[in-house]
């Protein structure tokens, strides 16, 4: 999530959301985010819901994958990298492109 923080300017614009889903529970995801400064959304599925419906249970209960899906305005899945390799520099240009794809006006950074 440090790497999301560290580089949200470059990747997000005024134009996209960014929420983090976990099972942990809201007030630790709130207290966290607090602490660490994360510009960002959290929820919590701690029923697994949410991760049952995008695939990231990672086979044991209650554990699972770090996915990152990127919706387009039209709610539809516009990019998506299972499991996200959040340590990769790559996977950040990855996440990038998808956003820029979806922007109206990507190739002029207006936004």
């Amino acid at each position: 999530m440090n790497a999301y923080r560290d580089q949200y300017a470059q990747l997000f614009n005024r134009n996209v959301v960014l929420i983090a889903i976990s099972a942990d529970a809201d007030t630790a995801l709130a207290s966290w985010a607090r602490d660490s400064e994360f510009p960002f959304l959290f929820a919590s599925d701690h029923d697994l819901t949410v991760a049952k419906q995008y695939g990231a249970l990672a086979g044991r209960a209650g554990l699972t994958n770090r996915n990152l899906f990127v919706v387009g305005p039209d709610g539809k899945i516009a990019y998506r990298a299972v499991p996200f390799r959040e340590i990769d520099p790559i996977a950040y240009a990855e996440l990038g492109a998808a956003i820029a794809k979806l922007m109206p006006d990507s190739a002029g950074g207006g936004n």
